[in-house]
């Protein structure tokens, strides 16, 4: 693709066709400048089918302000939909509504609050918020869905990895199998959520962080196809990059040729007066592998070099690995929690995919338009309650209880303040029979959960790093009950409603008929 039609695809053009048949719409009927807020959240957290998330991690909040702040519509878009036609013939899009495309469309008249990125996020709490006219409003809904929906997905995986894994090292390993430059997305997420280094050059380049990698089986391949041996392959690698060798152990034969032959190359290079990293496994049964490898390099006198696994790494393969080398190793009279801890894992293909579950199904829903200089709530109906949004401008808070532990996230209308409150009772969002009452004394505290990201286009947020970020995501986790962070069958995270959110939400339904 040439970089003009690059832009074109990735500018502001990169939305959906009937966000811009609705602006049309909007602006025949006079009410393309009316103020609007809609909001983003999502309804339930990633199902794996075997398994599923107690919680989300946001993402791609960055990257979605950046795009922002730098796209409006050049002389070739409004070229390529003046090009457009309808089933007659006539111009899809009419000159005066192109005209003011080109002059007013931008973004520089939408505000946005945000949840920050690597806090924890949970099912129908608002994750950004989008105020501004609302035909910039409507067009912007697509692209904001594609940016902060993927990286929370993958950023949410990798969280859940980084569980499993304890304080082992993690690798992102998934450029190759990532949805084409979407992997640059992916790779950001993933180190938000969990992961500690990515094999993605340009992107730890662009991060500040060192890139991470071994070698391919290629190497050793190449090698005995010119006639030389898995040994000799070891030899040149150890001799390029002596102080930085880790070895794939399983292109011949894991345990009878590669251990052995990595083994007498790291003899060669303690006797040089370096210190190799380890070995990595790639194939077989990875749990029985690793404590047949970790006794092998322990009885040459390396017990501390590292052993990575790969090949299809997620959460659940992991958490099964560890407990099966449990097994392994007390069958060998060896001690687990050594083999565990001298473990690195590298995810690739299942992490950056979200493996098992493709996509968050976060939504942008309308909850109220200004008229008049007032605004009015509005609502979406649905068959099913928990499809019906929560309308009204809002903020949203999370409720500490006295442990310090996250108790439950409380949606209330813009104006409330429930630190100001002597009791704060908690609704169900559908569900008109369960709530509960706290009390200020039964908590520690009370946080507000969005932030003002943009002012009118101008950004008014200090954009945190990712040394930041992660560090918010590690202290939101910690205070995430031990149920919410299971892998397996979560306890279910509170979010409820206040009282007055409740009753704006009952009077609406009542006045539909509802």
């Amino acid at each position: 693709m040439n970089p003009a039609n690059q832009r074109t695809a990735e500018g502001i053009l990169f939305t959906d066709q009937y966000q811009l048949s609705m602006a049309q719409l909007y602006f025949r009927q006079g009410i393309h400048e009316q103020m609007a807020q809609f909001d983003h959240f999502y309804r339930r957290n990633p199902n794996y089918g075997l398994h599923e998330a107690g919680y989300c991690i946001s993402a791609g909040l960055e990257w979605l302000v950046n795009w922002m702040q730098e796209v409006y519509f050049h002389p070739e878009d409004l070229a390529y939909l003046r090009s457009q036609r309808t089933r007659s013939g006539a111009q899809m899009f009419d000159e005066d509504f192109l005209a003011y495309l080109g002059e007013y469309g931008n973004f520089s008249q939408i505000s946005l609050h945000a949840i920050p990125e690597g806090r924890v996020v949970h099912p129908n709490v608002p994750l950004s918020i989008v105020r501004g006219p609302l035909l910039m409003a409507q067009i912007l809904e697509t692209p904001l869905l594609n940016q902060l929906n993927y990286q929370t997905l993958i950023a949410t995986k990798a969280a859940r990895i980084r569980e499993v894994s304890r304080a082992a090292l993690v690798l992102e390993f998934g450029l190759r199998r990532g949805q084409e430059r979407g992997a640059n997305a992916g790779t950001r997420a993933a180190l938000i959520g969990g992961a500690d280094f990515t094999s993605n050059v340009g992107l730890s380049h662009v991060l500040g962080y060192p890139p991470k990698g071994t070698h391919a089986h290629a190497m050793v391949q190449v090698f005995l196809a010119m006639g030389h041996s898995e040994l000799d392959a070891f030899r040149a690698y150890a001799e390029c990059y002596p102080d930085d060798c880790l070895l794939l152990v399983d292109t011949v034969n894991t345990l009878e040729s590669g251990v052995p032959n990595a083994i007498r190359v790291f003899e060669e290079l303690r006797a040089q007066g370096h210190t190799p990293v380890g070995i990595r496994l790639d194939s077989g049964d990875l749990a029985y592998l690793a404590v047949q490898a970790a006794h092998m390099l322990d009885a040459a006198g390396f017990a501390q070099t590292s052993i990575v696994l790969s090949n299809d790494l997620d959460e659940l393969s992991i958490w099964q690995i560890q407990s099966q080398i449990v097994d392994e190793a007390h069958r060998h009279a060896m001690d687990a929690d050594a083999v565990i801890k001298r473990l690195i894992y590298g995810v690739g293909t299942r992490l950056v995919t979200s493996h098992g579950e493709g996509a968050l199904g976060g939504v942008y829903k309308l909850v109220a338009l200004q008229k008049d200089q007032v605004w009015h709530p509005a609502i979406k109906i649905a068959d099913s309650p928990n499809k019906m949004t929560n309308p009204g401008l809002k903020q949203a808070w999370r409720l500490y209880d006295q442990r310090g532990q996250a108790t439950a996230d409380l949606i209330t209308l813009e104006d409330e303040d429930p630190r100001q409150q002597p009791q704060i009772t908690l609704r169900h969002h559908s569900d008109h029979s369960r709530h509960r009452t706290l009390h200020q004394h039964e908590l520690t505290w009370i946080e507000p959960l969005l932030v003002e990201v943009l002012r009118n286009g101008q950004l008014v947020y200090d954009l945190p790093s990712l040394d930041a970020m992660r560090q918010t995501r590690i202290a939101d986790v910690d205070r995430l009950d031990t149920g919410v962070r299971r892998i397996m069958n979560p306890h279910i995270y509170h979010v409820s409603l206040s009282p007055a959110l409740w009753d704006l939400k009952q009077e609406l339904l009542q006045a539909m008929g509802k």
